[in-house]
């Protein structure tokens, strides 16, 4: 039994932020009943090559992306257009504990599936909205994407290669990491809300911003601006506050030194060879290293260079020094750690094929995460669903079908 057992989730959400939210929120155990556009789905089936491929190694309709981030629920197809698709929603809400959406502002309260609606229909159900831009605002009722986030919340102002170094510009993180973060906000948000309905017994509302939330995310260096007054500069892998943090150039690859305080520096140094540059005191201590950067770094990068990337993360390794290598995702799924931790699982596929999927990072001393589906069909629960919910009978199926309610 997973920690949220029990919790009924509608998820009218799709893409990425909100999904990754109830993924997260099905794997600690609540039920998620998926909604989507009869005959299209989430939008992000369609985000392909590659494919998810059946038990023959056909190609199905549905796109690796929409299964990154979907396991563990039920989907329901329902057109909230139709006034008995709404019906079926405003039910399915009676019952919800939570409900996540991710439409433009206004949408839903437009087919009266609004938080205002549905909290007089459930007082205790917990609304949580993720948009662009928040639900108010200048901007409120504009769409918006992970990567125009990215550009406009700054974080691709000190992502990417510095001014002066060959192929120096912004770029953008290599995910989405603006969804992503939000998504894992939101988990945080629905799970306290759920906790304070315990002590009050009444639901609320949840404004999610990606703008927010990345800007949030941005940590330090918001803080490094806020303080300072100087915009952060793009420093490629380094970092704006360590020295020497940041990848390194090998005899045959490269290394990321994380060096954290000034004892890892000096034994960096010994190991090195070069015990003086630790009590030069224009390294001795991080401050003095993050002022001198310029002096330092091209004494680290010829020193790197003198030994291969594995030589130097055995030596390192046995000091004390935060290191490692730049994988890519095949050598990470080869890597011993990472094996031993089980990141890597499989689920047995409504196409007829074993579908890799990464697990939840959380691990519980008591409670075991269970993946009880993989990502599914689109429509495959939808009459479960409804008769086990709401006692819709097959000949109300039916009907709502020739409508174009339900698929």
């Amino acid at each position: 039994m997973g920690p949220l057992s029990g919790v009924k989730i509608l998820d009218l959400s799709r893409i990425l932020a909100g999904p990754w939210a109830t993924q997260c929120l099905a794997d600690f155990g609540a039920t998620v009943w998926k909604v989507e556009k009869p005959g299209a789905g989430d939008d992000t089936r369609q985000w392909g090559p590659p494919w998810v491929r059946d038990a023959k190694g056909a190609d199905t309709a549905d796109s690796a992306y929409f299964a990154s981030t979907n396991r563990g629920k039920q989907s329901v197809a329902i057109d909230f257009t139709k006034p008995r698709g709404q019906e079926l929603l405003r039910s399915l809400a009676m019952r919800a504990d939570v409900l996540v959406e991710n439409f433009r502002v206004g949408t839903l309260a437009k087919h009266r599936l609004g938080w205002e609606s549905l909290h007089r229909l459930n007082a205790r159900l917990v609304y949580c909205s993720i948009s662009a831009f928040g639900q108010d605002g200048p901007r409120a009722d504009e769409p918006g994407y992970d990567a125009m986030i990215q550009a406009m919340s700054g974080l691709m102002s000190v992502t990417g290669v510095p001014e002066g170094e060959p192929g120096a510009g912004p770029v953008k993180v290599g995910v989405a990491v603006s969804d992503l973060i939000t998504g894992l906000y939101a988990v945080q948000a629905i799970t306290a809300a759920l906790l304070e309905r315990e002590q009050s017994g009444r639901g609320q509302c949840i404004d999610l911003a990606l703008l927010d939330t990345q800007v949030s995310a941005l940590a330090n260096q918001t803080l490094n601006y806020l303080i300072s007054g100087k915009p952060p500069a793009r420093r490629g892998t380094a970092h704006p506050n360590i020295v020497p943090y940041q990848a390194f150039a090998t005899k045959d690859g490269y290394l990321m030194l994380a060096v954290g305080n000034d004892r890892q520096f000096a034994d960096f140094c010994q190991e090195a060879g070069r015990e003086g540059l630790a009590k030069d005191p224009r390294f001795a201590t991080n401050a003095a290293r993050v002022e001198n950067r310029a002096t330092l770094i091209p004494q680290l990068e010829r020193l790197c260079r003198l030994r291969t990337t594995t030589t130097w993360l055995q030596a390192l390794a046995k000091a004390g020094v935060p290191c490692g290598p730049l994988n890519d995702l095949g050598q990470l799924f080869e890597d011993p750690q990472v094996k031993h931790r089980k990141l890597r699982f499989e689920l047995p596929h409504g196409a007829g094929a074993s579908l890799p999927q990464v697990r939840n990072p959380v691990l519980y001393s008591r409670t075991t995460l269970k993946y009880r589906a993989p990502p599914p069909l689109l429509g495959e629960h939808t009459d479960r669903v409804l008769k086990d919910e709401l006692g819709v009978t097959a000949e109300e199926l039916s009907r709502l079908r020739a409508d174009g309610a339900i698929a």
